[in-house]
């Protein structure tokens, strides 16, 4: 199932508080980055984000993207500050 853009610009507005997102639609989903960094990806109007040391620890669900994919951490969060958070830390353990 293809995610939807609806999907996308609640999440855009989720990230607000984050400098250089950017996007690519990719086979009906949407692979998000920060500063040309892949951190995550939008995929059954889910919001999923790289395993990393450091989300590891926030013990999020692990759930597949799709098949034959790594696992990836659903993040279920509303606050644009926690998530910031979140998106700087993968962004510094990616760098």
């Amino acid at each position: 199932m293809a995610s939807s853009k609806e999907y996308l610009t609640y999440v855009l507005e989720l990230l607000r508080e984050v400098r250089g997102i950017s996007y690519k639609k990719m086979m009906g989903e949407y692979i998000l980055y920060k500063d040309e960094t892949i951190f995550g990806g939008i995929y059954d109007n889910r919001f999923l984000i790289k395993k990393t040391p450091s989300t590891d620890r926030l013990g999020l669900k692990e759930v597949i993207p799709y098949p034959s994919s790594k696992g990836m951490y659903l993040l279920d969060c509303e606050s644009p500050n926690e998530i910031k958070d979140i998106i700087l830390d993968i962004y510094n353990d990616l760098r």
